[in-house]
């Protein structure tokens, strides 16, 4: 017997039945737009934060990109002369400039569902206004875009890895002799920080935004030191030399776009985290700090290119003077661990709201701090993820063989987002067709061109982030369909509520009422708890008040408390049986109890509900086998076998486990 991963919850947006997610990050439920507040004003605090969280990703790429640009081992290299540096370090500045500056904090992080970002987000945004003729082409975004988020998780386990192990490669410029240390310190590294995963970020959280302040500062100081030795790189800001580099030379260019890719990996971030610090938050820090520091030490790094070709071996590290490259390696690994840490949280939090919209099994979710919006920790995909950073590092064993991998991953997901975000703009904003067509076709391609690029190392790499995406989004919609299959079956099993309670009323089945509250979890107010049929039925017994509580997952972050409940008297105050409905944003834990708590006793026919001592039944299911041709056979034995990863209910919903009664059941698919 397993847990049903559809017991009691429904979400509204796509008439989905979503047990099977998790909230959010707090524990206990917030007021809607409890941090709407902070979203509309430029906090220094959370600006603060920001770069600790936010730009983890983006701001460590310097150290391995341009070394990747111009690595001799790389399929497609990029020769060593003065053109070919003017126009890559010109083409790193436009692109980040285009994509994440003008697309992601200009454009994109307007689009938010209620102050959240993200591609879950504007999931969400195309879902809820979906209807009549753009019905189907909101269907097939909406898969698009739970593909990109599977890329996103493809994305969280490279991050980690070629991440840590860029910064320890350092110790192979401090000194050769160290080369057999970096595969197994990386090692370390990586189990250590996934290991402390459990206690979470929050007692460290404060650290972390002024370490990366250091961070970037030291990024902006040996930029600039760089450029003093050769000012011309300042020249690679006229977009002459990217445009020439590019098509001049697109034999090179072209296939160097797939490593430029890496100098934006993290643009994603700017905008998943948006509700958490805010657009002007974020848009500050970018703009005044990590741009501008990014931008230096890109240039800088170029600049010692020039001066002398060998010092592509290792442009970052080189940077700093001899004294200098002990401490800069360890603030390098510092923040790498704190990238890292920031994409894994982003993964626990793809895969919280993936599984909300019904998309993946119910999770076990642990909340590690009352403060802070995110701080949450999921087991499975902590463990999943470590055994695959390790795997990724121990089988590519170096930054560079990671790079043509990582590429991929970041591209899709940008270029799904540019697609989903003018579909949004069209027609939910009604921004002018010319406009759309015009903005939106010019970024549209170039994204594209530079996906095109990045397939051009499938065979080198780039083949893992599209399998890890295929095989989670294969799983993801396998298992939505699935359970719209045992949805079904289970609305015929259980039937109409309504004509059951007319049965109860008139006496039948014959039962022995008892004292105290039951409440019974459903999938809305429809049909019958097949744990309440089975009482009376099989036990004979109804308690002397009677909820069917069911739980709605609503298309926005947090529900206020004035909106917790819905009561439905179901054509009786006297019969003592109640429907409460339970509603919570998808960013909220499902407390069950606190809910209930919100009763009045003017809504439970005059009496209050008796919460003390309540007894809460739940359903078990067991998936079987079924012969019938509802999907193909390998995926409902894929669709059964992901149901063993759903998190207990009781737990889920906040239940108290001695008062809690499961009853079974068994369903085909």
């Amino acid at each position: 017997m397993v847990p049903d991963p559809r017991e009691g919850v429904t979400v509204v947006t796509a008439q989905y039945d979503a047990s099977t997610s998790d909230p959010a990050p707090e524990s206990q439920p917030a007021p809607a737009r409890s941090a709407a507040a902070p979203r509309g004003t430029l906090r220094p605090a959370l600006a603060v934060g920001a770069l600790g969280v936010v730009f983890g990703d983006i701001g460590t790429s310097p150290i391995y990109a341009l070394q990747t640009l111009f690595n001799p081992a790389d399929p497609h290299p990029v020769p060593i002369n003065d053109n070919n540096v003017f126009g890559l370090i010109s083409l790193i500045f436009w692109s980040m400039m285009i994509i994440v500056t003008i697309f992601y904090v200009m454009l994109a992080m307007r689009a938010d569902n209620d102050g959240e970002g993200g591609i879950m987000a504007l999931i969400t945004l195309i879902r809820r206004h979906s209807g009549g003729r753009g019905r189907k082409t909101s269907l097939v975004l909406a898969a698009l875009g739970i593909f990109g988020a599977a890329l996103f998780l493809g994305d969280s386990m490279i991050t980690p890895a070629i991440s840590v192990l860029s910064a320890v490669e350092g110790l192979k410029v401090i000194d050769p002799g160290f080369d057999s240390l970096v595969i197994p310190l990386t090692g370390v590294i990586i189990v250590l920080l996934f290991v402390f995963q459990r206690k979470g970020t929050a007692s460290i959280g404060r650290l972390f935004g002024p370490v990366m302040i250091v961070w970037f500062l030291t990024l902006a100081v040996l930029g600039i030191g760089g450029i003093a030795h050769h000012p011309d790189i300042l020249k690679a800001l006229n977009p002459l030399y990217a445009v020439d580099f590019l098509f001049g030379h697109f034999h090179i260019g072209f296939y160097a776009l797939a490593a430029v890719v890496l100098t934006f990996t993290g643009a994603e971030a700017l905008y998943a985290d948006m509700g958490h610090f805010g657009r002007k938050n974020i848009t500050a820090g970018w703009i005044f700090l990590v741009f501008p520091a990014l931008l230096l030490n890109y240039m800088g790094q170029g600049a010692m290119i020039l001066e002398s070709p060998a010092n592509v071996s290792g442009p970052f590290f080189l940077l700093a003077p001899e004294w200098g490259r002990i401490p800069l390696l360890v603030l390098a690994t510092a923040a790498t661990v704190i990238a890292s840490q920031a994409v894994i949280t982003g993964a626990y939090s793809v895969a919280s709201q993936a599984s909300k919209l019904g998309y993946l099994p119910r999770l076990r979710i642990s909340h590690t701090s009352e403060h802070e919006i995110g701080q949450i920790y999921v087991p499975w995909i902590n463990w999943l993820l470590m055994i695959s950073v390790l795997t990724l590092v121990f089988a590519f064993r170096s930054s560079a063989s990671l790079a043509y991998a990582y590429g991929m991953a970041v591209i899709g997901t940008i270029t799904i987002v540019t697609l989903l975000f003018f579909y949004i703009a069209r027609t939910q904003w009604h921004a002018p067709r010319w406009l759309v067509f015009t903005g939106g076709g010019l970024l549209l391609a170039f994204d594209l061109l530079f996906l095109a690029a990045n397939s051009t190392k499938i065979v080198h790499g780039a083949w893992l982030p599209l399998v890890i995406g295929v095989t989670a989004f294969t799983i993801m919609v396998t298992w939505q369909r699935g359970r719209e299959i045992v949805t079904a079956e289970r609305i015929r099993l259980e039937g109409p509520l309504r004509e059951f309670l007319e049965r109860v009323r008139a006496g039948e089945p014959k039962a022995a009422q008892v004292p105290g509250t039951a409440v019974f979890l459903n999938r809305g107010a429809e049909t019958a708890p097949l744990a309440f049929r089975a009482n009376l039925e099989r036990n004979h017994v109804r308690h002397a008040q009677i909820v069917i509580l069911s739980v709605e997952t609503q298309p926005v972050p947090r529900v206020p408390e004035s909106e917790r409940v819905l009561v439905d008297d179901l054509g009786s105050t006297q019969g003592g049986i109640t429907h409460v409905t339970a509603r919570f944003g998808y960013m909220e834990s499902q407390d069950v109890p606190a809910a209930l708590r919100l009763v009045k006793a003017r809504q439970s026919g005059g009496r209050k509900l008796n919460l003390k001592d309540a007894t809460y039944f739940l359903s078990t299911i067991q998936l079987r086998y079924g012969p019938e041709p509802t999907m193909a056979k390998w995926r409902k034995r894929l669709f059964i076998a992901t149901s063993y990863i759903t998190a207990d209910a009781a737990d889920h919903f906040k239940l108290p486990r001695e008062r809690t009664v499961t009853m079974g059941a068994h369903i085909e698919v």
